[in-house]
């Protein structure tokens, strides 16, 4: 499918790994020009010259942390310096690995940390980003939430909290600058094997004596009780094309959406 995203610049924050890489390479191969910003420089430098060499595509890197105020700023004047313009950005940052606690012993300082990381950065990317696309005559944005927030956990109050809140965030953008010509949607990925899960499936494999290829498997369901239909994870591509697509001239009636890439995983 041609997703009409040639020629035009996008940022993917958080895109020097994981989903955000797969959503850039997605981009780059139907000739996108694509920002990818993360934290390591060095990390972000080696991932763009990667998918600008196979995809033969204008793929830069920036670093930058956008919970620290006026990062998120410099880097959509980065990308729109280093692309000539901005049709879409997506936000696939935060881990929230401080969000995993119960009510009990997570800490205002938890607390806190995870709002920096998964709200209060999207916030700044989308608060930077918005004007510029309205200037431009519109373009997407697409955040990124989990499927936690339908079925919250008892260890994870701050993150399940945060990431809905996100999702909340994201709808709002879509009512609020829909006639500026800016869509906005949310993407709700299960577990997805990511570099911290592919260690972890390995990590298990050798303490528990599971087969590799069925350890990760084995742990969603009977450690973390997560059932899903499909009965695996998911690869970082599968979450990466749907952003993709989200931000693309295809989706072009689509907006206001919260779209779950969890191979139908109930809790």
């Amino acid at each position: 499918m041609d997703l009409g995203v040639r020629g035009k610049g996008y940022l993917i924050v958080g895109g020097s790994a994981g989903i955000g890489l797969a959503a850039a390479s997605a981009l780059a191969a139907d000739g996108a020009a694509v920002a990818i910003a993360g934290r390591n420089e060095e990390r972000a430098t080696r991932a763009a010259r990667g998918l600008g060499s196979e995809h033969a595509a204008n793929v830069v890197a920036l670093a930058g942390d956008v919970t620290v105020p006026g990062e998120a700023e410099r880097l959509v004047g980065g990308a729109i310096a280093a692309l000539g313009s901005l049709r879409g950005v997506a936000v696939t940052t935060g881990l929230g690995a401080r969000g995993q606690h119960d009510l009990l012993r997570a800490t205002d300082a938890d607390w806190r940390d995870t709002f920096e990381d998964l709200l209060l950065g999207t916030v700044s990317v989308c608060r930077a980003a918005i004007p510029r696309l309205v200037e431009a005559g519109g373009g997407a944005i697409v955040t990124t939430a989990a499927y936690s927030i339908r079925a919250p956990k008892s260890h994870q109050f701050p993150y399940a909290a945060l990431k809905a809140s996100v999702a909340t965030f994201t709808k709002n953008l879509a009512k609020t600058y829909g006639r500026d010509g800016v869509r906005a949607s949310c993407v709700c990925p299960g577990a997805t094997e990511t570099e911290i899960l592919a260690a972890l499936r390995v990590r298990l494999a050798a303490e528990r004596g599971w087969p590799v290829g069925e350890a990760l498997e084995r742990a969603l369901a009977q450690d973390w009780g997560m059932q899903v239909a499909l009965g695996r994870a998911g690869a970082p591509r599968e979450v990466g094309d749907v952003i993709a697509f989200l931000l693309s001239e295809r989706a072009s009636y689509l907006t206001g959406a919260l779209v779950n890439v969890d191979g139908g995983t109930d809790f």
